[in-house]
């Protein structure tokens, strides 16, 4: 009697036929499905290869449910990593990352120049005596002379696409860190009227630095504002600025500027591009089955029963009924398909169901209703004798 290991080919893609619980249960796989199917009164029109098929594509099915689930855990984590051979990540569990969050805040960071991933271009415009209105594109220049809009850093090529202006450097410099001065006389007017403030000798208030940052912001803004009799007017391609340079050589307005930002190129090459970017090619391949659990097992053993029975209600389904001496035989084929297809769904839901409460937010969302619910038990315990008894 041939078994699983001793044929040649015995399943369709092979993917489990080096494994050696898969081979040990392909062989009782084929003795449970024809007893379940009532071989031993009746025939069953099922060869040993065509259950093995179905033996491995319930193995193939279990594999891609559970990756499918893990991978709805992990994706975050593994976006922008290699491909490798889209295998060997299915039965790992990789630390969390802040990368992806990372990622999807550079473009704020690049907008506040504070970071990203795309570089800024500081141009200026030579200003002329009398002259208000000057054209960004046709005038904004790098420091060799040549047009901004010409750069071979443009994504869209020289003289094409569109410049983003990030700053103007139009406005009369203040020195707001005069406020902060300990020999200032405001200072002491400060400290006589509890304003928060330094005091020259030993007396002092100890402020936080964040406090000094947002106060020379505000003092910049206000003196940009208030105090300046600078302003500029953006409008199209032509820039406009107040007040009109009055003086016969007037020196350059600087402006801080960058091109559009092309998501698939980067001033420095990105190998996170090319890398895992969703569900097709993160590198999950087939669960092996050896390491399977009895869980799991157990689930591929009935879909694989379900799927020889929609398969044997196929093949009966080919002839409605047999001619028998005086009489016919009546196939039962059409109801074969659908018990077997019912089980399919069947079994398909069951096991969703439960790994919808095992994604990695859920098991969260289930350890902090757990940790909610000790702590409102631990109120309830009496305390003896009106003491804290601490134990460890």
């Amino acid at each position: 009697m041939s078994t699983f290991s001793t044929t040649i080919n015995p399943t369709p893609f092979g993917a489990f036929d080096t494994d050696a619980a898969f081979q040990s249960d392909a062989d009782s796989m084929v003795t449970f499905v024809k007893r379940k199917l009532g071989d031993d009164i009746l025939s069953v029109e099922l060869t040993k290869k065509q259950i093995w098929a179905c033996f491995e594509e319930a193995a193939l099915e279990y594999s891609s449910i559970i990756n499918q689930y893990q991978a709805k855990s992990q994706i975050g984590t593994f976006l922008g990593s290699a491909t490798g051979s889209m295998s060997g990540s299915e039965e790992r569990y990789p630390r969390e990352s802040l990368d992806f969050l990372n990622r999807f805040a550079e473009p704020y960071a690049t907008e506040a120049g504070v970071g990203g991933s795309y570089n800024s271009l500081s141009g200026s415009l030579a200003l002329e005596e009398g002259r208000q209105d000057y054209d960004i594109y046709d005038e904004l220049k790098d420091g060799a002379g040549s047009l901004i809009i010409d750069s071979p850093l443009n994504p869209d090529g020289p003289g094409k696409g569109k410049l983003h202006i990030l700053e103007v450097l139009h406005f009369s410099p203040q020195a707001a860190y005069r406020f902060f001065d300990t020999s200032s006389a405001v200072n002491y007017l400060n400290n006589e009227f509890s304003f928060e403030s330094f005091t020259p000798e030993t007396i002092f208030y100890v402020l936080p630095v964040f406090e000094d940052i947002l106060r020379a912001g505000m003092l910049d803004i206000s003196n940009r504002v208030r105090r300046s009799n600078y302003s500029y007017q953006l409008m199209g391609t032509k820039l406009r600025i107040f007040p009109t340079p009055s003086v016969s050589k007037p020196l350059n307005l600087f402006l801080r500027v960058r091109f559009r930002m092309d998501p698939l190129k980067t001033p420095r090459p990105d190998p996170s591009s090319y890398g895992v970017s969703n569900l097709s090619n993160i590198p999950f391949g087939n669960l092996k089955y050896s390491k399977v659990n009895s869980i799991g097992k157990q689930w591929v053993r009935q879909y694989g029963l379900a799927l020889s029975t929609e398969l044997l209600g196929t093949i009966r389904s080919k002839f409605s009924s047999v001619p028998i001496p005086d009489a016919e035989l009546q196939m039962n084929g059409a109801d074969l398909v659908s018990r077997g297809r019912e089980d399919k769904k069947d079994l398909r839901d069951k096991l969703k169901e439960m790994l919808e409460t095992l994604t990695y937010d859920k098991l969260a969302e289930t350890q902090a209703v757990k940790a909610e619910n000790i702590m409102k038990h631990l109120k309830t315990i009496p305390v003896p004798g009106g003491k804290i008894i601490t134990m460890g």
